[in-house]
């Protein structure tokens, strides 16, 4: 579709710069926000009204947090491919809510490797579900809206703002392609971190 609608957003972030007024901009347009722990308390110290992703799942947050979002209930939303009505009825038979924007940035792990942890300790930084998340929504970019960093934030406003709170699909298209880098990079620090 050229433009996406955007009614519901997943946030999941490391580094919380800018993302109270980029929450606040989404909720004041009707945007339902999804979230997960230190984001959602974030949200909600902004005084913003955000779902918890476990009352998404049905499913608590386990093993120290390292499975959060890897369910059916959020891939489902965010792997939709919203030009199909058969994924449509799909994952309405299921009882799942399509994603329209998935904002996501990822673990610090150069920042494990520049504290010099043991690779032990180091490996525990390694981000599992916002890559994820990031390489879903950027495969399903012709149904989803991908924001992966700060720096993305005005400009994804001010694509909303031009075709009421639409997204195009060739700024879509644009964020694909930068997530895709991003977590390549990101791969390529691990790579070289752990390789013996």
């Amino acid at each position: 579709m050229d433009f996406l609608p955007i009614r519901r957003a997943l946030l999941s972030v490391t580094h919380k710069d800018g993302l109270a007024e980029f929450a606040a901009f989404l909720h004041k347009k009707g945007v339902e926000l999804v979230s997960t722990g230190g984001t959602m308390k974030c949200l909600k110290e902004g005084g913003l009204p955000v779902k918890a992703v476990s009352d998404v799942t049905g499913f608590p947050e386990i093993l120290g947090g390292r499975v959060k979002t890897l369910h059916p209930m959020i891939h489902g939303g965010i792997l939709c491919n919203k030009d199909l009505p058969e994924q449509l009825e799909t994952v309405k038979k299921m009882g799942i809510t399509p994603v329209d924007l998935v904002c996501v940035n990822l673990y610090n792990f150069a920042g494990a490797v520049s504290r010099h942890l043991s690779l032990e300790q180091a490996v525990e930084e390694i981000d599992i579900g916002g890559p994820c998340m990031l390489r879903a929504a950027a495969k399903n970019y012709h149904s989803v809206l991908v924001v992966p960093g700060v720096e993305w934030y005005e400009p994804a406003m001010e694509d909303l703002k031009e075709h009421n709170m639409c997204s195009s699909l060739e700024f879509r298209q644009l964020m694909a392609s930068r997530t895709f880098d991003a977590t390549s990079r990101y791969d390529a620090l691990i790579t070289s971190y752990i390789r013996p």
